[in-house]
């Protein structure tokens, strides 16, 4: 069949099925599960299972508590084998250091120097970590290791015990390295130019 042939096909086709769309306008159409048969709606307990996100104010952090001593002995046993001994990296990110490079040719973007919330290490190890088992560390567990991590950058102190009051007030060394809004200039100009534009 030549092009013309299938490109004719292929606009009656759209044109009859956006006829028919237009024809039911107003109605309510079923989601594909009821229509089919497939699925369910969710419970709000099967969604509160999802619902594991952490603000930067620390709203959904959990009960529990995590001592830098705590996270020390667990990141040896959960962590170390990727992140390296002490955080400088392995065969999977860098954790430690970088603190003052954002602005050089090179910037070492870790937990210290790039994050801008403490909530949000909860967040991500919660959420992500180990790699190979994630979201199998209890509360307790992960303000462990975030306490460690957080000592370990020179954020809090060697005595440091965190839960879901102190986390949040954490003041992070780039934590107003981000901004708000549209950072681009006023004078952005919004008409299309192709040549000798100015």
């Amino acid at each position: 069949m030549h092009k013309a042939g299938v490109a004719a096909i292929a606009a009656a086709l759209l044109t009859l099925g956006c006829a028919n769309q237009a024809g039911q306008s107003g109605q309510v159409h079923k989601p594909a599960g009821e229509r089919y048969g497939l699925g369910k709606t969710p419970t709000a307990q099967e969604i509160a299972g999802w619902n594991i996100d952490i603000a930067p104010d620390g709203s959904g952090l959990p009960p529990g508590s995590g001592t830098v001593a705590q996270g020390r002995a667990l990141y040896a046993a959960q962590c170390a084998a990727c992140h390296g001994a002490t955080g400088q990296g392995g065969t999977a990110a860098r954790l430690v250091g970088g603190q003052g490079t954002l602005t050089s040719d090179k910037p070492v973007m870790t937990i210290g120097s790039f994050w801008p919330y403490a909530t949000t290490l909860y967040d991500y190890i919660n959420r992500a970590m180990p790699w190979d088992r994630p979201q199998s560390l209890k509360p307790n567990e992960v303000y462990a290791l975030t306490a460690f991590l957080l000592h370990m950058n020179g954020i809090v102190d060697a005595n440091a015990s965190l839960d879901a009051t102190s986390l949040p007030k954490v003041a992070m060394p780039n934590r107003n390295g981000f901004t708000r809004g549209d950072p681009r200039p006023g004078d952005v100009k919004t008409t299309r130019c192709m040549e000798n534009c100015s």
